[in-house]
C-alpha cells in the first residue's frame, strides 16, 4: 500500500517534534555517500512522508507487514537523520543497501529464510527507484531500514525469545540499540559480510554449525536426483552382514551420499540384495553420528533415521544456530554444557577447549518430566545430600502406599520433617499427602541423588547429581529422571569442578579427597562453596558439530524443535512472552 504525502499543518508540526535535537547520534558528519546538498535532488528533504512511514506499525509492501516491534527504533533512526534518506542516492541504492540485499538473498546460509527479508522483491524495488518520485524513495528507504533491523536482530540474538518456551535464557542483555547500531554501523557499511560476522555469536561451535549447514543445504539440493531419493525398505528385525535385504546397493549408496560409506565413491560393492561388509562399516559410522547403537546392524531405528530427508537435517542445523544465538557470555563459552537430546555433558577449559565428555540421564518424556533449557552459575556442591521429595511425587507415588503399609517411609530411608528440617514423629498420611510436612530421603549410598549434587540455583530446582542406578548409563536413550540430570562419573566431575580449590584443612581437592567426602560411611550432608562459580548451560541441540567437522543428529525427544517450527511458521513479529499453553517444568527437587 502506498502511503500518501501529507502537507497539513498538523503533519508538519508532528515532523518538527519528531526530529528535534537531542538524540544519541546526529548526522552532522555524513560520509560522501550519505551527504545531501542542494545539488542532490535524489535525496528529498520532505520529512513528513518519512515521518508518516516511521510512525506506522504496518508497511504493506513487505512480505511480513506488521512492523510494530521495530516501530520505536524506526522512529528514532529517522529522527537522528533529520529526515534524510539512508539507502539511496540519485535514485540508486547505495553500496551498503546492495550489500544487505545480497545478504538477504544468502540468508539461507545463515540458517534464516530469505523470504522473511523480502529477498525476491528487492530487485524490482531497486529497478523502480526514481529520483523524481519521493514517495517510492521513502518507501524503499523505510522498507530497507526495517529489514536491515530485522536481519541484524535475528542474526544477533535469534528470531524467537527463548522465554516464550518457558526457557530460562535471558536475551535482553545482548540486545542492540538498533536505531543507533544501524545508523553507526550499517548505513555506511563498506563490507556487509564483515559487519555480519561481528553481529553473529563469536563461537567456534556456531561457526562449525554454519559450515555444516552449507554442506547439508547442498545435500538437500542434490537428494531429489540422487540414488538416495527413494526411502529404504523397512526391516522387522536387525540385519547383519550377509543377511538378505532387497535394497543392499541402495543402502550403500545412501551411506556414501551422506559421507558414511568410506572410500566406496561409486556407492557399491557389487553385492545386491544382501547386507555387505561395506554397508556394515558405513552403518557403524552413521549410527555413531545419529545417537544409535553403533553395532553395524540394519535395525528398524536405523532405517527410520536413514529415511529422514536432508531437508529435515537442514532444519535441525538451522534450529541449532537459532539456539546458539540466544546465548551471551559467559554462557556462549560455558565451562559445562548438558545437551539434552544427546544425553551428554561436556566440560571445557577456561580457554574454551573441550576437556571431557560424560554420559548423563535426563528428564523422562513420560509424565512430562522434561528437563528445561536454561543457563545459570554453578555455585556450590553438596556431598551426601538429602533428597527433598517434591510434593507431587509424595502425593502420587508415596502416599498411596503409606496407609496400608505402616512404616513405609522409614523402611525406604525417608523421614518426615517440618520446614526447619526437624523430624515429625506423629505425622499422618493425610498431612503428608497435603504437603503440610516435607518428606526427604536420608543421605547414603541408596539415596536417589547418590552421594553428591552440583548446585546452580534456578527456578526449576534442577541440578546435576550422582545416582545409585548406574545401569541406565549403558542405554543409548537415557531419559529416565524426574527432571534433574544424573551424571555417570560424579567423582571425576567433582574433582574437576573443585580443581585449584582447597578444603577446610588447606589441602587440594584431589580425587581421593572427593571419594572420602562421598564415602557411604562419611558424615552427613556437607556443603562446599565454589571459589569461582562456573557457568553451566542446560541446552537442547538436535544437531552438533565436532571439532573435526563431524556432524551429529539426534531425535527431538522433547519436541522442542517442533515448538520452534510452529512458531516460525507464523512469521514475524515473533512472540516475546511465555506461551501460556506450553507445558511448564515441574518445580521441586526432582531426580
Amino acid at each position: 500500500m502506498m502511503v500518501s504525502l501529507r502537507s497539513s499543518g498538523a503533519a508538519c508540526a508532528f515532523a518538527l517534534l519528531l526530529f528535534v535535537p537531542g538524540c544519541k547520534r546526529s548526522n552532522n558528519n555524513p560520509s560522501p555517500e550519505n551527504s545531501t546538498t542542494a545539488s542532490a535532488p535524489s535525496a528529498p528533504s520532505d520529512t513528513t512522508s518519512l515521518a508518516t512511514l516511521a510512525d506506522s506499525k504496518q508497511l504493506d509492501l513487505l512480505r511480513w507487514p506488521d512492523i510494530s516491534d521495530y516501530q520505536p527504533a524506526l522512529k528514532t533512526f529517522y529522527a537522528t537523520r533529520s529526515g534524510s534518506l539512508a539507502w539511496s542516492r540519485d535514485g540508486k541504492p547505495t553500496s551498503a543497501a546492495l550489500g544487505f540485499i545480497q545478504a538477504f538473498t544468502d540468508a539461507e546460509q545463515k540458517g534464516l529464510r530469505p523470504e522473511d527479508y523480502d529477498a525476491s522483491r528487492w530487485p524490482a524495488r531497486t529497478k523502480s527507484l526514481n529520483p523524481r518520485n519521493e514517495e517510492s524513495l521513502n518507501e524503499f528507504d523505510v522498507a530497507m531500514t526495517v529489514t536491515v533491523m530485522r536481519f541484524l536482530s535475528d542474526l544477533h540474538l535469534g528470531r524467537i525469545n527463548p522465554q516464550h518456551f518457558n526457557f530460562g535464557i535471558d536475551v535482553q542483555k545482548k540486545r542492540y540499540n538498533l536505531a543507533e547500531f544501524v545508523a553507526q554501523n550499517a548505513v555506511d557499511a563498506a563490507d556487509v559480510p564483515s559487519l555480519l560476522k561481528t553481529v553473529e555469536p563469536d563461537s567456534e561451535d556456531y561457526r562449525r554449525t554454519e559450515q555444516a549447514l552449507a554442506h547439508y543445504l547442498e545435500l538437500a539440493r542434490l537428494q531429489p536426483t540422487s540414488a538416495s531419493a527413494e526411502p529404504l525398505p523397512m526391516v522387522t528385525k536387525p540385519l547383519s552382514v550377509g543377511d538378505l535385504y532387497p535394497a543392499g546397493l541402495e543402502l550403500e549408496r545412501r551411506l556414501v551420499f551422506e559421507g558414511d560409506g568410506g572410500n566406496t565413491a561409486a556407492g557399491g560393492s557389487g553385492v545386491d540384495h544382501r547386507i555387505s561388509p561395506v554397508a556394515a562399516a558405513g552403518l557403524k559410522n552413521y549410527q555413531s553420528r545419529h545417537g544409535l547403537p553403533a553395532d553395524g546392524h540394519l535395525t528398524p531405528e536405523t532405517v527410520k533415521s536413514l529415511n529422514v530427508p536432508m531437508s529435515v537435517r537442514v532444519e535441525q542445523l538451522q534450529f541449532a544456530l537459532e539456539r546458539w544465538r540466544w546465548l551471551s557470555d559467559p554462557y556462549l563459552h560455558p565451562r559445562l554444557m548438558v545437551n539434552l537430546p544427546e544425553f551428554l555433558l561436556r566440560g571445557y577449559t577456561e580457554d574454551h577447549q573441550l576437556d571431557f565428555t560424560m554420559r548423563v540421564v535426563v528428564g523422562k518424556v513420560a509424565g512430562d518430566h522434561r528437563t528445561p533449557v536454561f543457563t545459570r552459575m554453578m555455585r556450590y556442591m553438596i556431598f551426601r545430600p538429602y533428597w527433598n521429595v517434591p510434593t507431587d511425587i509424595v502425593r502420587d507415588e508415596l502416599a498411596p502406599h503409606m496407609g496400608s503399609h505402616p512404616g513405609y517411609l522409614e523402611g525406604r530411608n525417608y523421614e518426615v520433617v517440618n520446614s526447619k528440617g526437624q523430624p515429625i514423629p506423629d505425622y499422618t498420611t493425610q498431612k503428608v499427602a497435603q504437603g503440610s510436612y516435607l518428606v526427604r530421603e536420608k543421605p547414603g549410598p541408596k539415596n536417589s541423588l547418590g552421594l553428591v549434587k552440583f548446585m546452580f540455583p534456578n527456578q526449576y530446582d534442577i541440578y546435576l547429581h550422582s545416582t545409585p542406578a548406574r545401569g541406565l548409563f549403558a542405554r543409548t536413550r537415557r531419559d529416565f529422571s524426574h527432571g534433574c540430570v544424573r551424571v555417570q562419573q560424579p567423582e571425576d566431575l567433582a574433582t574437576w569442578v573443585l580443581d585449584g580449590q582447597k578444603d577446610t584443612d588447606g589441602e587440594d581437592w584431589t580425587l581421593e579427597k572427593v571419594q572420602e567426602a562421598m564415602s557411604p560411611d562419611g558424615e552427613d550432608s556437607r556443603q562446599v562453596n565454589l571459589k569461582t562459580p562456573l557457568p553451566i548451560v542446560i541446552f537442547y541441540l538436535t544437531a552438533t558439530v565436532d571439532e573435526d567437522g563431524t556432524t551429529h543428529f539426534f531425535d527431538d525427544i522433547y519436541s522442542y524443535d517442533e515448538a520452534i517450527r510452529k512458531t516460525l511458521e507464523k512469521g514475524p513479529p515473533y512472540p516475546t512472552r511465555p506461551d501460556p499453553t506450553a507445558p511448564k517444568p515441574k518445580p521441586g527437587d526432582t531426580v
